[in-house]
């Protein structure tokens, strides 16, 4: 038998041993010991292979009607079906997961573009002076490709064929090269847009726009971790990383920049622009000057653009009050009399009677009390220009920093390095364009996330017809890939609704509270023991099972301690990195075995990815020891 099947059952048997050790003897059984038992029982029959969603349904129904036969046997199952029809239209009517669909289907569109290999090679020759120079390449180009399409077994999939064997043709670990591919392949259910983030909003009731704002910098931070890693490690114990030969590090040159560097410079800013004029661009056509000038220039022209809408805003001219407002010509002011305002009350409450308003008795105007309007000249006060805000030093600052910048960059800026940037401008940034669309869209609150999820659905069909990959084939592949994942999520919330009202009925929540608070836990106390359940909870349950079938039961909990939702959904995504990374249902590790090649084993993937799960308890810990690296961003742009 093998050893993954062993543990597997191994942890059942535990499961199973310690239900029947906690459970009390049948006879003083309560309907929240049911509640107890439904939990237990479905995280077994999840182990043996039942499918995850109906398995939530069958169980849920079950006790469902238990919970309404013990008090009311006549309509238990009218009540059970009535509970069923209401939990499946509560799912259906939930805007929220219209956005799943649409961010999927802009994942599949954006992985069939091809944009990958191009992504890896570029980033791969502009990182080839660091450590580890293929494994810093391999997680940025998931990192970017996570963002960009969010399907974790599509990225690691598509990294395994692609970066795996590079690595290992470069004499990279077997360990550090799979630890690479499947800890940065799992950043998609961390860094927005992550289906992850979708769900959890939609079963604790927290604003997706704010759990994304809120996982940008702990899934920078948590990618920055693993480079560093990789860097170190490289450093250190260079045979497992070795660096790359000259060979390898070699970009070849067209005839016409051979040419503009051997005649001119070698640097491409100065060479261009001597090849404008003179007799030493004879064999170089004006065309190629201009359009390799324009692609050197790109990067001054975007900081200056940058630069001078920086300077708008800051010395935007603030709003200027004039005068008192305008007074209509001959209406006559009694300061005596009260502000129309201060006469305001408040409505009158339900049972009181709506009494008419009182007459006011008129004033007497005498001749002094009225103005002459004829013998005054109304003149209208000059209209104040707003004095100009003065530069603030923070610009001058930045703007000198921008500016060194950039001497540096071109002083460096040679035509092997044009060649690199040129595979950067057709491979990265239109990636980067589309995710800085769609997520800038969400966080700064210009569009909803499903609104932005259709634009991106929509930059992915685009990304894919301008690499001429939009065909029918992959239209029909997309589409069908995208139905089958959204079903699937769809049926899991179906059953995680009708078990959340089966395991309420039955009273499961009410002890499972009553025995937290029992323990007289602290804050801190009671998030350690959470984040301890969800850890290990990861080893033998995926990401959604742990999200559908046992937030519901600590979300409430949370009020009682004082802890914000929002906090607490960005650790569990955070924590639920290891479910992708953790035997025996790590799934990365099953993608990369599918396309590694056969001498790679099972035992070393899980190895490999060992280290990269302390990173990930690492990142935990840094989150909640300093939460603003997760809480500033939604407190800035939302409170």
């Amino acid at each position: 038998m093998r050893k993954e099947l062993w543990f597997g059952l191994t942890l059942i048997v535990l499961i199973v041993g310690a239900v029947a050790w906690f459970m009390p003897a049948p006879s003083m059984w309560t309907n929240g010991h049911l509640g107890l038992l439904m939990l237990a029982l479905i995280v077994v029959a999840i182990m043996l292979g039942f499918p995850t969603a109906f398995t939530l349904m069958g169980m849920g129904v079950l006790f469902a009607w238990l919970a309404y036969r013990h008090a009311d046997p006549g309509i238990a199952v009218q009540q059970t079906l009535d509970l069923m029809v209401q939990r499946a239209y509560a799912v259906m009517t939930n805007d929220v997961l219209i956005s799943i669909p649409l961010f999927v289907f802009m994942g599949y569109l954006v992985e069939r573009a091809n944009l990958i290999e191009k992504l890896f090679r570029s980033l791969h020759l502009a990182l080839a002076w660091l450590p580890g120079s293929l494994a810093v390449a391999t997680l940025i180009t998931c990192a970017i490709f996570a963002t960009a399409t969010g399907i974790v077994g599509a990225v690691v999939t598509l990294m395994g064929l692609l970066a795996f064997p590079a690595m290992l043709r470069a004499g990279y670990s077997t360990q550090l090269s799979a630890g690479a591919v499947t800890a940065g392949g799992c950043l998609g259910i961390l860094i927005p847009p992550s289906v992850l983030l979708i769900v959890y909003g939609a079963t604790a009731g927290v604003s997706v726009v704010q759990l994304y704002a809120g996982a940008f910098f702990p899934g920078l931070m948590l990618a920055g971790l693993y480079i560093l890693y990789a860097i170190i490690i490289a450093k250190i114990k260079p045979s497992l990383a070795p660096p790359l030969s000259a060979e390898e590090r070699r970009i070849p040159l067209s005839t016409f920049a051979s040419t503009l560097r051997d005649r001119i410079s070698q640097r491409a800013l100065p060479a261009l622009f001597g090849a404008l004029k003179g007799r030493r661009n004879a064999d170089v056509p004006m065309g190629y000057v201009m359009r390799q000038l324009g692609v050197v220039l790109s990067p001054a022209i975007v900081a200056a653009i940058l630069m001078s809408l920086m300077y708008a805003v800051a010395t935007a001219p603030k709003n200027v009050a004039v005068g008192n407002g305008a007074v209509e010509m001959g209406a006559m002011i009694d300061s005596n009399e009260s502000s129309s305002f201060d006469s305001l009350q408040a409505p009158p409450s339900e049972g009181e009677a709506l009494a008419p308003p009182p007459i006011a008795t008129p004033k007497p105007v005498t001749p002094q009390d009225v103005a002459p309007i004829a013998s005054t000249p109304v003149v209208e006060p000059p209209a104040a220009e707003a004095p100009p805000t003065p530069v603030p030093q923070w610009f001058w600052i930045m703007l000198a920093v921008v500016a060194l910048g950039l001497v540096v960059f071109y002083w460096y800026f040679n035509f092997a390095r044009l060649e690199i940037f040129k595979l950067l401008l057709s491979s990265f940034f239109p990636l980067a364009v589309m995710i800085i669309a769609v997520l800038g869209s969400i966080v700064f609150g210009l569009a909803t996330p499903t609104e932005a999820a259709a634009v991106g659905a929509l930059g992915g069909a685009v990304l894919a017809a301008a690499y001429g990959q939009l065909n029918y084939a992959v239209v029909r592949d997309s589409v069908f890939l995208t139905v089958k994942t959204s079903a699937m999520v769809c049926w899991l919330f179906v059953g995680s609704s009708i078990f959340s009202a089966a395991f309420a009925l039955l009273g499961g929540q009410a002890l499972v509270e009553q025995w937290v608070l029992s323990m007289d836990l602290t804050p801190v106390q009671f998030m350690i023991l959470a984040q301890v359940i969800i850890f290990l909870l990861g080893w033998p349950l995926e990401w959604t099972e742990i999200i559908i079938i046992f937030m519901p039961i600590f979300i409430p909990l949370l009020d009682n301690f004082g802890i914000d939702p929002l906090f607490f959904g960005l650790l569990v995504a955070l924590n639920l990195q290891t479910a992708f990374l953790s035997p025996p249902v790590a799934m990365a590790a099953f993608y990369l075995k599918g396309v590694a090649p056969p001498h790679v084993t099972l035992n070393q993937i899980f190895v490999g990815m060992l280290p990269f799960m302390a990173i990930q308890l690492v990142a935990l810990v840094l989150l909640y020891v300093f939460p603003g690296i997760g809480l500033w961003l939604p407190e800035v742009l939302y409170r």
